[in-house]
């Protein structure tokens, strides 16, 4: 629990992630711009969706991130955004179809997922600089659908670039996402959340979607 207890700008830790994450990128560019020999305009969108994944990270990390980040975190990051950045760079390459209304379905689906991660950070963040909410759990805007509707944005950003790849095969990346995000992240999380706010956390609770808005 030390992990959402403390507050520290670890900006070591945090750096190292984006420079991290810049080499996976720079791998994936290669690998849509340099290892296929037929570029295609799949590829040149797919980065382009990686760009604003990049640059979401970065606003994350020194804009919205509180808490300490320790080195363990720090390197398990660069991880999970290989298997996007590569992962689907890979499947992407093995797909020969045209850009077409399915994809651009996909890409709509990204900039949603986007949306729903980045701007629930953003208006928690708003909330808790005011000192009259010091010491209270943030229950509104986008937090009214689920516990975790940042993780929700997550979750339809990967899957939306899982669609994008048109491979069946890069749906297991959303999957496992999901898989960490129902037994080990969120679990953690709520324990925590359940001894800061006591009886906050537990009215919030049964009254509010753990992940999925509507669903579960």
């Amino acid at each position: 629990m030390n992990l959402y207890r403390k507050k520290e700008q670890s900006r070591l830790q945090k750096w190292t992630v984006i420079g991290l994450e810049t080499l996976i990128l720079f791998l994936a560019a290669w690998l849509l711009f340099f290892a296929d020999e037929q570029l295609s305009l799949r590829n040149f969108l797919l980065f382009g969706l990686f760009l604003i994944v990049y640059g979401r990270m970065y606003v994350t990390i020194f804009y919205l991130l509180k808490r300490k980040m320790p080195w363990q975190e720090a390197m398990t990051i660069p991880v999970a955004f290989s298997l996007y950045y590569i992962g689907f760079s890979i499947f992407t390459l093995i797909t020969d179809k045209p850009v077409d209304l399915l994809d651009i379905g996909s890409i709509l689906l990204f900039l949603i997922g986007s949306f729903i991660n980045t701007y629930s950070e953003i208006q928690r963040d708003r909330w808790k600089r005011e000192p009259a909410h010091k010491g209270g759990l943030y229950t509104e805007g986008l937090f009214t659908y689920a516990m975790h509707i940042n993780y929700f944005g997550d979750l339809v950003w990967v899957t939306a670039l899982a669609l994008f790849t048109r491979s069946t095969g890069a749906l297991i990346i959303p999957i496992i996402l999901f898989c960490f995000f129902a037994w080990y992240n969120i679990p953690i999380l709520d324990t925590y959340l359940a001894d800061k706010y006591g009886e906050q956390f537990k009215r919030y609770k049964q009254s509010t979607n753990k992940l999925i808005p509507f669903l579960y």
